[in-house]
């Protein structure tokens, strides 16, 4: 039996079905496609009518796939997205590199990756780069980044990683008062009787603080009477005397050196391989995150 062959027709409402379900809008989708919001509509009708089954669901307010268009591109969709990235990849195969590229890093990735961006933003004049800072996992492919940045101990599964620096230290620190007010540890385990600032990554409490000594690793669980989710507002609490913070060095470097806060602990110091950037394993990498990737490789070597 012979394989029909698909159409323009079909191939065109295919792609316009996977856009309307990504932007969960006929008028979000039409404005991606360059048509009007009607046009699509009825395209996507007509996919409807050819497999006979509704697979949106649409009101005066909203749109949702219904289970069959949930099921429907379950199946296709990778298929689907395959063709958006090769239409994508011989648009841009000829153009610099440009647009937005959206990256998800931690906080305190900033003092380390300050001179690549702008190295990177000099070379790429085209491409503007969004940093967004969130200090737990996140799922860059739901959230729409281009790339993620985190420390290797904490890479998603199934993600290309490529180092971007390190080996990073991290270190102990505390407001010179507060030190002067409730004394200074001589080990990791003494903090035990100290107010600790603690960061919540996500779900994730980060109340164990890893330290090293003679080779060997180990960990304290620490306490206090505050818990933030900011790391930039913990870091000020530390500058105002609050309590004792844990940090990557760099981030803390200039407090230190200014006097705002003063590194405890020294020889319990602990080190990471060092931070990485990661994206997804797929055939094709956007220009401006190849580019980035390139930039990042030569500063790098």
């Amino acid at each position: 039996m012979a394989v029909p062959t698909p159409t323009k027709d079909q191939l065109d409402g295919l792609l316009a079905l996977k856009f309307v379900a990504d932007h969960r809008s006929f008028t979000a989708a039409a404005s991606a496609l360059g048509i009007s919001p009607s046009a699509i509509s009825q395209i996507v009708k007509q996919v409807e009518r050819r497999l006979g089954v509704a697979l949106l669901t649409r009101t005066t307010r909203s749109m949702s796939l219904t289970e069959a268009g949930e099921r429907f591109l379950a199946q296709a969709g990778p298929a689907i997205a395959q063709i958006m990235d090769a239409m994508d990849d011989l648009h841009s195969y000829a153009q610099k590199p440009s647009g937005l590229l959206r990256l998800n890093a931690p906080r305190a990735v900033y003092w380390y990756l300050a001179p690549t961006l702008a190295s990177f933003g000099e070379k790429y004049p085209d491409i503007t780069v969004e940093l967004c800072f969130e200090d737990g996992q996140s799922d860059i492919v739901g959230g729409g980044f281009d790339a993620g940045i985190r420390l290797s101990e904490i890479l998603q599964r199934d993600m290309v990683a490529l180092k971007l620096f390190g080996p990073v230290r991290f270190v102990t620190t505390a407001a010179p008062p507060y030190l002067n007010r409730k004394g200074r540890p001589k080990h990791p385990k003494d903090l035990l009787s100290h107010n600790c600032l603690r960061n919540r990554l996500g779900q994730r409490l980060y109340e164990h603080w890893e330290f090293e000594h003679k080779g060997k690793e180990f960990e304290v669980q620490v306490g206090g009477s505050l818990i933030f989710n900011d790391a930039s507002l913990m870091m000020k609490a530390a500058i105002d005397g609050a309590g004792v913070i844990y940090n990557a060095e760099n981030a803390v470097r200039e407090d230190v050196k200014a006097g705002r806060l003063e590194v405890i602990l020294k020889p319990f110091a602990a080190t990471s391989a060092g931070f990485y950037l990661y994206y997804p394993k797929q055939s094709h990498t956007s220009p401006k995150l190849r580019a980035f990737i390139e930039h990042v490789k030569a500063q790098r070597d």
